[in-house]
């Protein structure tokens, strides 16, 4: 069943963090899914390998409580 709870959107708190941690918007999306709980697994589309590295990448970006709280 599709998950969307920040409904794709580009907020200016998700662009400032993307600007913080030197990330997409989509990573930040995926950091923020990935903090959420420990038993929610996102699976990301890819279409390259490039995409593929960025989705990975989001695994390292480590939101704080006020970052994460700022998305919700």
């Amino acid at each position: 069943m599709p998950f969307f709870p920040l409904r794709g959107e580009r907020s200016p708190a998700m662009a400032r963090l993307g600007r913080r941690h030197r990330a997409t918007s989509r990573q930040v999306m995926l950091a923020w899914l990935l903090k959420r709980s420990p038993v929610v697994l996102p699976i990301p589309g890819t279409l390259s390998l490039e995409h593929l590295k960025e989705n990975l990448a989001a695994g390292r970006i480590d939101l704080d409580e006020e970052e994460f709280a700022s998305l919700v």
